[in-house]
C-alpha cells in the first residue's frame, strides 16, 4: 500500500514520519519524501490515527490524485536542489517531463492551478533557499555556489537572490540566518 504525505522536505522529515508509522505499528517497507510504502494495507482507523498525527507535526495525508502529484513534482525539484548537482543548462521540462512521464505543458498548468507559482518560480525559490543554507554554514564561496546550482554566473545568482530575498548575497551572510525561510513556507512567495 503506497500513501502519500504533504510537507517532507527533508532527510528529518523521512525520519520522523517512519518513527510515527512504526509507533502506530504500521509496518513501513518504504519511506522516503513525500512518499510511504506499507508492507500491508492500513484499516481505515489507522489511516485517520496517521492523518491525526502527522498534521500535529506539520504533514498531511493526501488522498487526492492532483495533490499527490504536486507533492511528487515538489520532492523531484527538491531532491534535485538538495543534491548540490544542478547543471547550468538544467531543463524543469525536460527533467520532470523524463521523471513522471508526463508532457510538461500538463505538469506546468497542473502546478500552477494548485500552487499558485510556476513550477520555474518553486525552483528557484528552492535554489534560494540552498543558497542561504550554504552561506549560512559558510563552506563554499558564491563562485562555487553558483556552480553547484547551476548558475551561469555569480552575477546571475546574486542577481536572483537579490530579487527574491531583497538582501545581496553578502549582506545576508553578515546578517547570519535570522532571514531564513523554512522550506515548508517557500512555495508561498513569488520569485
Amino acid at each position: 500500500m503506497k500513501l502519500y504525505i504533504k510537507n517532507m522536505v527533508c532527510n528529518r522529515c523521512v525520519m520522523v514520519v517512519k518513527q510515527e508509522l512504526e509507533k502506530l505499528k504500521l509496518l513501513p517497507a518504504l519511506v522516503s519524501m513525500g512518499e510511504v510504502e506499507l508492507v500491508k494495507p492500513a484499516t481505515e482507523k489507522q489511516l485517520h490515527n496517521l492523518n491525526e498525527r502527522l498534521k500535529e507535526l506539520g504533514f498531511e495525508l493526501l488522498d487526492n490524485q492532483k495533490q499527490k502529484q504536486i507533492e511528487k513534482i515538489k520532492n523531484l525539484l527538491i531532491k534535485k536542489v538538495q543534491s548540490g548537482e544542478v547543471e547550468e543548462h538544467f531543463s524543469i521540462t525536460n527533467f520532470l517531463s523524463k521523471a513522471l512521464n508526463k508532457d510538461y505543458s500538463y505538469i506546468s498548468r497542473l502546478f500552477s492551478e494548485v500552487e499558485g507559482i510556476t513550477v520555474e518560480q518553486f525552483f528557484i525559490l528552492q535554489k534560494i533557499e540552498k543558497v542561504k543554507e550554504l552561506l549560512v554554514y559558510g563552506e563554499l564561496n558564491l563562485s562555487e555556489i553558483s556552480y553547484q546550482l547551476g548558475y551561469s554566473s555569480v552575477a546571475h545568482l546574486s542577481a536572483q537572490f537579490k530579487k527574491v530575498t531583497g538582501l545581496t548575497p553578502s549582506h545576508f551572510k553578515k546578517i547570519g540566518s535570522s532571514h531564513r525561510h523554512s522550506l515548508d513556507n517557500v512555495n508561498h512567495k513569488q520569485a
